[in-house]
C-alpha cells in the first residue's frame, strides 16, 4: 500500500505517518464504505484501527487499490473505540 500523505488536513504530529500504517493495516480494523459510487473507480473508507503502541485511531481514506490517500485522521470517540471493541472481541 502506497500512502499518500500530500496536502492532509490533519496535524501529522498528532497523528504519524506510520501510525496511520498501522491502523490501516490492522488485520482486525473495522472498515465502512459509504453507499455511492466514484466515476473513477477510488472507493471511500471510514475506519477504525489500532496502532502496534495500542492507540485507537479513525480515518477516512480513498483508495484506488494501489494508493491510499488519507483525508481525515484522529484519535476513536469513547463510542467508535467500544465499537471496536466489541468487533474485536467476535474476531478472537
Amino acid at each position: 500500500m502506497e500512502l499518500d500523505l500530500i496536502d492532509v488536513q490533519f496535524d501529522l504530529h498528532d497523528v504519524k505517518p506510520r501510525e496511520l500504517e498501522e491502523a490501516l493495516e490492522d488485520p482486525f480494523a473495522v472498515r465502512f464504505i459509504p453507499d455511492c459510487e466514484r466515476q473513477d473507480g477510488a472507493s471511500r473508507f471510514y475506519s477504525l484501527g489500532r496502532t502496534v503502541a495500542d492507540r485507537y485511531l479513525f480515518s477516512a481514506f480513498w483508495t484506488d487499490g494501489k494508493t491510499t490517500r488519507v483525508v481525515a485522521a484522529r484519535e476513536m470517540t469513547e463510542g467508535e473505540r467500544k465499537f471496536y471493541d466489541r468487533k474485536y472481541a467476535d474476531y478472537r
